[in-house]
């Protein structure tokens, strides 16, 4: 929902920063895959109740995750880059629930697979419209430029970036929190669902 208005406002310190790291020849792959490893490394901190240290592994993932796009609009966007970005991504979203699943099996477990139930549907309802529009010559650049077109939703990156860093600050709030944001993001999930069959109509 923030994200298409965040834009303007992260874009240009990123854009800087990938400058420099482009001059210093790191790829947008390389930081793609360093961020991820930030925030397999934020799960792992989970696990182990080390919420502090997962709290700043999150906020370095994301900040990798700004930068690949930024480095990429340095070169040039790749299908490559776009694929191993949005795989990751949704690799990390699923690894913070299940995180903190593993963490507090009894507290937990229950409201982490909601969460992630509902992350799947709204993944698939992302994804699959994105292949449609991909055949049907769709495109958009509200988001900002991206490697595929999408529909917007309720709860999008800056969203679950948000809940990833509350539930690690809070983490006795974390089941609270899952309930709350899965039933946002499955409230998202059934307005793309609606939106993308009506667009592809």
């Amino acid at each position: 929902m923030f994200d298409a208005r965040l834009r303007p406002l992260i874009d240009p310190p990123l854009d800087r920063i990938a400058g420099r790291l482009h001059r210093a020849g790191i790829s947008a792959d390389a930081v793609t895959v360093a961020g991820f490893a930030l925030g397999a490394g934020a799960a792992l901190a989970i696990v182990f109740g080390q919420f502090l240290i997962a709290f700043a592994l999150i906020a370095a993932n994301r900040l990798a995750d700004g930068l690949d796009g930024a480095l990429a609009r340095c070169v040039g966007a790749t299908d490559r880059g776009g694929y191993l970005d949005i795989v990751l991504d949704f690799a990390f979203y699923g690894l913070v629930p299940l995180a903190f699943a593993v963490h507090d099996p009894p507290a937990n477990a229950l409201a982490a697979g909601a969460l992630l139930t509902a992350f799947y549907i709204n993944g698939a309802a992302f994804l699959a419209f994105a292949i449609m529009a991909q055949k049907r010559g769709l495109t958009s650049e509200a988001q900002g430029k991206k490697s595929l077109f999408y529909v917007a939703g309720l709860a999008e990156g800056a969203e679950t970036v948000a809940v990833f860093l509350v539930m690690t600050a809070l983490p006795g709030w974390f089941a609270a929190l899952a309930c709350a944001f899965a039933a946002l993001t499955a409230l998202s999930a059934a307005a793309r669902i609606v939106a993308g069959a009506t667009a592809l109509r």
